[in-house]
């Protein structure tokens, strides 16, 4: 298993075994094809439970192309403040990358109460992280990042800096699972559902990321659209 496969199957595990409610679904994406491979390029596992809502995972894995990159988006209720997790760990044949988060489920400069609870306890952790010898940083440009959080982890990486962010991620993911556990109060005035809908609109949007583009050039326009609209909405 490849660096970026093992960093995510184990990230996978690590929150399945801390929501043990969560039942892997079937799904007829659970094979993904291109016409660039007679092989499987790919594939999707969705998981559903209750405090953690859904969890979809997304793999594809073309040689020929040289792309390895693998997915994790763990969900919340739509009526839950506790943000999502999500991981991406990719190998593009000249480089490793990944994409660490946990996404705001309200507006953390005018909740600083939500903002202490949720995200201040992970700075240490993103100041160290963002200090790992070979790290880079990514191609993200400032309209994609104001959709995410400010603890957001994107670079590129040397094979050796990619190997030593574990630590980093299972403190992104316990910290995570523990705000799930422990729960957070809504913030006043916000309509939690209708906020979650409209971001993880622009989150998965083709006009917000690019990325979705080149997986329709992979798997085609039909394919691409059924895997964003697992990662839109819960249902």
């Amino acid at each position: 298993m490849s660096l970026p496969a093992d960093l995510c199957e184990r990230t996978l595990q690590r929150i399945l075994a801390r929501h043990p409610d969560l039942v892997a679904q079937d799904t007829p994406l659970a094979e993904l094809t291109s016409p660039m491979s007679p092989a499987p390029v790919g594939s999707v596992r969705i998981f559903r439970g209750e405090a953690v809502a859904k969890v979809v995972y997304v793999g594809l894995v073309v040689p020929m192309i040289h792309l390895d990159s693998h997915m994790i988006f763990a969900f919340t209720p739509e009526d839950s403040a506790v943000p999502h997790f999500t991981l991406d760990s990719v190998y593009g044949g000249s480089y490793h990358a990944f994409h660490l988060d946990l996404i705001p489920r309200a507006d953390l400069a005018v909740n600083l109460a939500y903002l202490d609870a949720a995200f201040h306890p992970l700075t240490p952790v993103f100041e160290a992280a963002s200090a790992t010898e070979g790290l880079s940083a990514a191609a993200v440009g400032p309209r994609q990042r104001a959709v995410m959080s400010p603890w957001m982890l994107v670079n590129r990486a040397t094979e050796e800096a990619f190997a030593s962010i574990d630590a980093h991620v299972n403190a992104y993911a316990d910290h995570w699972s523990t705000l799930v556990e422990k729960g957070l109060p809504s913030p006043d005035g916000v309509d939690l559902a209708a906020r979650d809908a409209a971001v993880r609109g622009n989150i998965f949007s083709r006009d917000v990321d690019p990325v979705w583009a080149q997986v329709s050039r992979l798997l085609g326009d039909a394919t691409t659209d059924a895997i964003r609209a697992e990662l839109v909405a819960n249902g």
